[in-house]
Parts: C-alpha cells; structure tokens; sequence
C-alpha cells in the first residue's frame, strides 16, 4: 500500500446502506451506518442529505481486526491494512509509545499498533534461538531496510538502534522491576515474560528465569495496572504462568497431558484470556500455509517474499498432533476463557519462520477456530469485540455508536462462511478508506 485515497476530506458524512452488519458480537438488524470524520456517528439512524453513499449490497460490514499477538514493522502494518486488519497488537519489539512516535509520525496509511516493548526473559533465553547473534543489524533486516523510503528507514534505525541499546539484563528481583519500569517508561501498553524451555521449537535447554524473578515481574506491572502476557507452548508453561498470576497467555499448549482439564479449569477460574496462534502451532508441526498462499484474494496482495515465507513451516516439533491443539482450544472455549485471534507472525520475511505473514494468517487463524469447532461468528468475536474488551481498547472493535471508524466491508456473508472475510471491498482506518491491493 503506497498511499491513502485523498479525496476523502474528514469531515465528509459517509452512509454504507444496504448492507450485513456484524457489531463485533453479532449480526444486527440496522442496515446501515454513518461515518463522520474519525468516528462512527450513527448506526442505523438519519442519513444526511449530503452524504457520500456506498451501497453494501450482498455485503458485509464487520469493525476492524485485530490480531492480538503479532512482531511488526512498518512493512507488516501497511500488509496488515491490505487484509482488514486495523490494530496489531506487537508482544516483543519496537513500538511502545517512544516508537510509536520515533517510527510512525504522520503514516495514515498503516495499521494501529500497541507494544509490550521489549519482553522480560533470561539472557541467552527465548527468542534469542531464532535470531542472529551479534550487535550488528541482521541481514534480513539490512534487505528490508533497501526496500523503504528514506524517512522509513532512519526512523526504523533509530527505533532499532533505541530498542538495542543497553538493556538491563534480567537475573535478579530488582533487575525484574528495574525492566518492568524501562518499558512502562518507554511506553508500554502492557508486559510481556516469555517460559520457553525450548523443545517445542527445537532447541532444548534454553535458560528461563526462576518462578520468584518472573513473579516479581508480574507484581510489579501489575501496580502499573499493566496486563501481563505469558509466552507459553507447553501445558506445564501455561499452568506455570497461570500460577504467576499472569492475564493472559500469548499461545496455546501444544501438547495434550492427563491433567488438561485441570489446567483449563485453572485458566477459567483465573478470568485468564488466551491467543492460541494456531496458526503458529501448524507450522510448528511442518504444515506450511499454502492453501493461503494460493488464494489469489491473498496472493494478488504479499511479496513474492512473504508468498515464500507462507509456503514454509518453521517444523520444529513434526511429532505434534494438530488435533491436540484443536481439542485444547475447545475445552478453553466451552470453559468460557475468551479466546484471541492471533498469528506470532515476523517483522519482516525470515526464511526459518515460515507459515505466516502480516494480515493474511488473521483469515488463516479464524478459519482454524472453525475448523476446530467454533462457529463463524465466534471466530469473527474473537478477531474484533473480544481481543478490544481484553486489552481495555474499548474505541474499536465494534460497530457502535461513538466508536473509531476502523471498519471493513466485504463481498458476501462470513457469519456463514468464515472464507469471506477475505473478499474485501474496502477498508477504512478513523475514517481514511484505504488502498487495499
């Protein structure tokens, strides 16, 4: 996406009639909304006579959504509006409000984004066994650094030269709190702790720091009235940060023990959301995503990169069973735990983290929900009313009255078939409709 449609002036009364909507909980009877400026100002009341119309025949209306566990750039925020997503949501990187504002002044044509800034892990610990080692800027970042404009790319140096100055290394309880406050300082809009031992992605060992430090952590951004989110992939994680006192996990379990239900009760009565990514646990098992891929309302839109990157896997645990992660889901969804649409996907195309790509996997992800057993429209609540209520982004994610206008129309009826949120006509960020091809 190369620009914003200029001829939208702010101030224009915008009507979408005759059309489907879905408010982010479920269909509702009114057949049309007025947008004016950056806000939803109407849902289903008087049309001003002067109005731009756009007519939603055979349409659907939905909010914008949000993919609530993403690692982004400039790059994956403008792939992100091509696909309807209107708020990632970054759980390791770059762009707290100080990046924010480093990064992305006066870029309309670009997702919103929200940062746990840099996550609380031990040294040497994940995700470090995914990355390059050194202080030098890896090349897979050096090659998506030629691909932006100058002004793009001083400010995602400044940004990374920012995120990798000295960090304070978490060993003890008072490093602990002295990071937590580093990224409240910087910004962040929540805290993120990674328990990552490493099997399931293929490098066992990896350091992970003490129940006691991580703890601390948790406490400590919770005085902040910050939430905390676990990167978890195995059931004994995921009941190890539930025990943390942790809000959310940032992944599903993988693995399928004895004690599951155990663990899902825990999870429950914790009030604990999660964010499956079962996308990311596809790929974990070598399934590569090209179905998607193939997709021309998919193909026609990414990089012949990122097209790549989509038909590999990461393949670090082949003797998984998917099934195991859909079976987890369902028990997590019938005990009421809200779960998130979400995808784990990359910055930038990196060959060895394969299966996803920015916007695209969000689709990919909700058709998962329902292949696992969700209905349409639970797929749909969890890509835009759930993910806005649990990170208290109470502006969007539902066609109301007051609301943000991040909105997107598309051809067709995905309350029924989940596949059509990928027919999308247009897209509009506060207000601004989009370039989407």
């Amino acid at each position: 996406m190369e620009k914003v449609i200029q001829d939208n002036v702010l101030e224009q009364f915008i009507a979408i009639i005759n059309v489907r909507i879905f408010d982010g909980d479920q269909l509702i009877t009114p057949r049309h909304i007025v947008i004016k400026g950056e806000s939803i100002i109407s849902v289903g009341g008087d049309i001003p006579s002067d109005a731009t119309i756009i007519d939603g025949e055979n349409a659907t209306l939905m909010p914008g959504l949000i993919d609530a566990h993403v690692h982004t750039s400039i790059g994956g925020l403008r792939d992100a509006i091509k696909f309807g997503v209107t708020t990632e949501l970054e759980m390791n990187g770059d762009f707290t409000q100080r990046g924010r504002e480093i990064q992305l002044k006066n870029l309309n044509d670009i997702a919103d984004v929200r940062s746990a800034g840099t996550a609380i892990t031990a040294p040497g610990g994940h995700p470090d066994e995914l990355l390059p080692g050194g202080d030098e800027i890896p090349e897979f970042i050096l090659k998506e650094l030629e691909k932006l404009s100058e002004e793009d790319r001083e400010a995602m140096l400044a940004a990374y030269a920012h995120d990798h100055e000295e960090i304070p290394q978490v060993t003890t309880l008072n490093e602990a709190i002295r990071h937590v406050h580093t990224q409240v300082e910087n910004g962040a809009d929540y805290i993120k702790i990674m328990i990552e031992e490493g099997t399931v992605m293929g490098a066992p060992g990896l350091p992970v720091l003490s129940d006691e430090i991580l703890r601390t952590a948790v406490k400590e951004a919770h005085k902040f009235d910050k939430l905390v989110i676990a990167h978890v992939l195995t059931a004994h994680s995921s009941q190890e940060a539930i025990n943390l006192g942790v809000d959310g996990l940032g992944h599903l379990f993988i693995d399928r023990p004895e004690n599951t239900s155990e663990l899902v009760k825990s999870i429950a009565d914790a009030n604990a959301f999660v964010t499956p990514c079962l996308v990311l646990n596809s790929s974990i098992l070598g399934n590569p995503a090209s179905e998607l891929a193939n997709d021309p309302r998919v193909h026609s839109k990414l990089s012949p990169d990122w097209i790549d990157i989509l038909n590999s896997s990461f393949n670090t645990f082949p003797q998984g069973n998917m099934e195991n992660s859909f079976k987890n889901v369902m028990d997590l969804h019938h005990a009421g735990v809200d779960i998130l649409v979400g995808t784990d996907v990359a910055p930038v195309p990196v060959p060895n983290l394969g299966g996803l790509a920015h916007g695209a996997s969000v689709h990919h992800e909700m058709q998962l929900l329902v292949k696992a057993g969700f209905s349409s429209v639970e797929a749909l609540q969890s890509a835009t009313a759930k993910p806005a209520r649990c990170f208290g982004l109470h502006d969007r994610g539902r066609i109301i009255e007051g609301a943000r206008a991040d909105i997107i129309l598309v051809d067709g009826d995905p309350t029924t078939n989940i596949s059509d949120t990928l027919s999308i006509k247009f897209v509009w960020v506060k207000g601004i409709q989009q370039l989407c091809e």
